[in-house]
């Protein structure tokens, strides 16, 4: 008897495997939101107050080089995280680091690996406290959870967008093609500036590329989307490909109502003069309006 034809992962990609692995996950009911989104979010007991869970990881040869410094290594890989809570509005707390290294590994790219992770943590006073070791034969990889809070009037996921909405993009884009992946700051202190000065209908931070996060925002608000390419804020020698399908910007995209546009970007440049903030185009009712060329996508 003929078994059936496998499928590989690369046939499918990232976010239809895990639209199939999600339907089945075991919650209860203190999780408000699972996997699927940016982060999870569980009830607290401070009801004014949600519980972030959070984990990421960057991996040789996928997300750095051998050649990379050991501190861009570890500050990439605690900043990936943070990102998250970014897009959310979180404020991170305390983090627990899986490293996973071959066993000829020099102790000293260890320690370096460690010193960017604690650089990074002590930017958002990020307590590390714990975590693992393992070894492999393989590529090199370093996870990273953290946990945290969010009030429960800041919280913002990717699916509050509404028809109409006007979409945001903080700072400029394409800059990964410069190494700007190994060094950026998640924009942590203004996601917090805009929860509490505005209301935010959804927002998600660019680490796989616009074109395929601001899909995912739209899919996840069950709206459409149409994008100003002409307007995109490009960096410098970078093209609006590289603007939509390099990803690892780690960028604020966000939906709001066109009634706070104007008043959004007048507070914003008094607050942040030196980093930009463009209205890139706006959400609409029509599902799957305008398709773009994808971002980065793993297992493709």
């Amino acid at each position: 008897m003929k078994s059936g034809r496998r499928t590989r992962l690369s046939e499918i990609g990232e976010d239809l495997l895990l639209d199939q692995l999600l339907r089945s996950l075991p919650t209860g009911r203190r999780v408000i939101r699972s996997a699927g989104d940016d982060v999870a979010i569980v009830a607290a007991p401070d009801r004014g107050e949600l519980i972030v869970l959070k984990t990421d990881c960057v991996v040789e040869r996928v997300h750095f080089t051998t050649n990379t410094a050991p501190e861009a290594i570890g500050w990439k890989a605690m900043m990936r995280t943070l990102s998250d809570y970014a897009a959310v509005s979180g404020v991170p707390e305390f983090g627990l680091i899986t490293l996973i290294v071959r066993r000829n590994m020099e102790v000293s790219w260890v320690k370096r690996v460690y010193r960017g992770l604690t650089r990074a943590a002590r930017r958002f006073q990020v307590s590390i406290v714990g975590g693992e070791t393992s070894s492999t034969p393989g590529p090199a990889a370093i996870s990273v959870s953290v946990v945290g809070r969010v009030e429960k009037k800041r919280w913002v996921s990717r699916k509050g967008g509404k028809s109409g909405d006007d979409l945001f993009v903080t700072g400029r884009l394409g800059r990964s093609i410069r190494g700007s992946h190994l060094c950026f700051v998640p924009r942590i202190e203004e996601s917090r500036w805009l929860t509490a000065n505005f209301r935010i209908h959804a927002m998600i931070d660019l680490s796989d590329g616009l074109g395929a996060d601001l899909p995912r925002l739209a899919r996840a608000s069950r709206v459409g989307f149409e994008l100003d390419r002409a307007a995109l804020p490009l960096a410098a020698g970078a093209t609006t490909e590289n603007a939509i399908s390099d990803g690892e910007d780690y960028e604020l995209l966000f939906a709001i109502s066109p009634r706070q546009s104007e008043r959004l970007q007048t507070s914003w440049r008094k607050k942040f003069p030196r980093l930009s903030l463009t209205r890139i185009g706006r959400l609409n009712p029509r599902r799957n309006s305008q398709s773009l060329k994808r971002g980065y996508v793993h297992f493709r």
